[in-house]
């Protein structure tokens, strides 16, 4: 089974645990993560990204303090802009986080229903989910002297056809390079790997 695979079979799992939807950000570095994904209603998504509620999220802020899982309702950090509130008016009630890794490589997920608490086995299932994840996803520490080369290439503005005569070798060949640092490094696109790449001084 391919990573990409296990990550949809893994996230399929997640949804069968979350009624009300969910979301994950992998192996948060630099502020960013390496791979997100969201079901939450998306009017609360437009609300939650127009008023920049990550910057303000107890949740968020839980993530970062503690590692293990918690539900929202036991959320003891203060919440001044009633984002959980908010967030009932949508039909997310009830919810679970989870925060697994280290500091310099975080990740923070959460789950919300509309019925009841989730119970304990159900955390557990889902902080399953998550932390095979979080290990299956963990950013590479190198690549090969080839990807490195070729997204350098790219990276200072070369196009296929200039960056494959410059490396002596075919586009294919150079396609095929990319390709693999894409892979490596679980982005969709080349400019995604090279950002990546920089973000983990791979490059």
């Amino acid at each position: 089974m391919s990573l990409r695979s296990g990550i949809e079979l893994q996230t399929k799992r997640l949804a069968d645990l979350a009624p009300e939807g969910f979301f994950f950000a992998l192996h948060i570095r630099f502020a960013l993560p390496l791979l997100h994904h969201q079901t939450y209603p998306q009017a609360w998504t437009d609300r939650y990204t127009e008023e920049a509620y990550a910057l303000r999220d107890p949740l968020i802020a839980w993530g970062f303090s503690e590692v293990g899982h918690t539900r929202w309702s036991e959320l003891k950090i203060p919440d001044p802009f009633d984002i959980f509130g908010q967030a009932r008016s949508f039909g997310m009630i009830y919810g679970l986080a989870v925060s697994c890794g280290p500091m310099k490589s975080r990740t923070i997920a959460s789950a919300s229903r509309a019925d009841r608490e989730f119970n304990d086995q159900e955390i557990a299932m889902f902080q399953g989910v998550i932390t095979q994840l979080h290990d299956m996803t963990e950013p590479p520490t190198s690549l090969t002297d080839a990807q490195i080369e070729a997204l350098r290439c790219i990276a200072n503005g070369d196009r296929h056809a200039a960056a494959a005569a410059r490396l002596n070798i075919s586009e294919s060949a150079l396609k095929a390079r990319l390709v693999g640092a894409r892979t490596s490094l679980l982005a969709r696109t080349t400019v995604e790997a090279v950002q990546r790449a920089r973000d983990y001084r791979l490059i």
